[in-house]
Parts: C-alpha cells; sequence; structure tokens
C-alpha cells in the first residue's frame, strides 16, 4: 500500500513541472520543443499550446511550465513561456503589450493610447483591399525622408494648402487668385506684331 501511495505522490509532484526552452520546431501544424526540464530530463517535442489567434518562437532558455498527463513525464505539453531578458516591466493595471526579443512592440496602455514602436523597422501591410482610419482629430505624418504615392490619383474632399509655414493661401484659394489676374500689356502696336505680356500683377 505504501508504494501505491508513494507512486501516486510522484505523479502529483510530476504533473506541473518548470524549465527551460533549448530547441523550438514551428514547422509544423503543433510547435514542438525541446526542455530541460532538471540536470537529467531533456525531453523532445514537447506540444506547446498557445492560445487561439497568438503565436510565437519562444527564445533559446525561455522559461516554461509544462504539464504532464497524469503525471507521466513522457506525455506533456508546454502550457507557458517566459524570456527574461526581453519581457516588458512596468505595465500599468490593464495593460497590455505585444513584444519581441530585439524591443519592437505594440502597447495598449492605460491612458496613453496605443504605441507601435518599430526600432528603425519597417511597418508593412500586405494585400489590403481599402485601408480606412477614422480619427476624431488630426491625422499627422512626420515624415523626414518625405512620402511617396504610387498611385493614379489622389484625391480630397476638402481643400489642399502647402508650404503652410509661410503660405496663407489654400489650393482653392490661390484657383481664384489666379483665375481673376491680370498681365499688364505695354507698348502696344497694331498690325500683327505679336506681344508678350509682362509677368503678373498678382503672384502666388
Amino acid at each position: 500500500m505504501s508504494s501505491v501511495l508513494e507512486d501516486l505522490k510522484l505523479r502529483v509532484w510530476a504533473i506541473i513541472g518548470r524549465g527551460r526552452v533549448k530547441f523550438v520546431d514551428d514547422s509544423g501544424p503543433v510547435q514542438k520543443m525541446q526542455v530541460l526540464m532538471n540536470g537529467i530530463e531533456t525531453p523532445d517535442n514537447r506540444y506547446r499550446v498557445p492560445e487561439f489567434g497568438f503565436t510565437s518562437n519562444p527564445p533559446i532558455d525561455s522559461d516554461v511550465i509544462a504539464a504532464h498527463v497524469a503525471g507521466d513525464r513522457s506525455a506533456g505539453a508546454v502550457l507557458g513561456t517566459n524570456h527574461q531578458p526581453s519581457r516588458p516591466k512596468g505595465l500599468q493595471p490593464g495593460e497590455t503589450m505585444l513584444y519581441s526579443q530585439d524591443g519592437k512592440s505594440v502597447y495598449l496602455t492605460a491612458s496613453g493610447g496605443i504605441v507601435v514602436e518599430a526600432k528603425g523597422q519597417p511597418v508593412t501591410v500586405n494585400d489590403a483591399s481599402n485601408v480606412t482610419v477614422n480619427c476624431s482629430g488630426v491625422f499627422k505624418i512626420v515624415a523626414p525622408g518625405g512620402i511617396q504615392f504610387v498611385a493614379p490619383t489622389v484625391t480630397s474632399t476638402g481643400d489642399m494648402q502647402d508650404n503652410v509655414n509661410t503660405n496663407p493661401h489654400s489650393m482653392a484659394q490661390m484657383r481664384t487668385i489666379y483665375n481673376g489676374h491680370k498681365h499688364p500689356v505695354e507698348n502696344v502696336q497694331g498690325g500683327s506684331s505679336t506681344i508678350v505680356s509682362d509677368v503678373p500683377n498678382s503672384t502666388e
């Protein structure tokens, strides 16, 4: 009887274990890991069970929590992972962050909105039929390298203005000025002479 209880105790102890990632196979429909559980136990092909809609490839030596069916250490699955060096710290209650090992992140803050940190790397949206941004305030783009549109047309339902620091007029206002301006013509001559006008008397 004591041996049965001892076996039961060992199985209960073995149900949950912790270790470190040593290899990740991310090629199949289920991610598999080699996990160092202790100094002598390094099982292969441990299934990882993440939440639906989220996947990652944890760096080597990430912490893992593994569960073993009926305490059988040969039949386990990884339930959670954590990479201590790259884990963001100091989040406030209710905040969430999606992050990578090199510091890129999408940060859902408690009071500062949503912050995307790209770490100087490209941000790409592929194969979108339409992209719509609805905002209640100003949509601002800061691009020291310029902005390029590869498009047959660029349209706007409102007016447009360039050189806003020095130019007080919108394009619609400049068209009105252009349509109403006149060119003085001096030294008019009759016959078949060709007259070239001077510069406009109103410029924009």
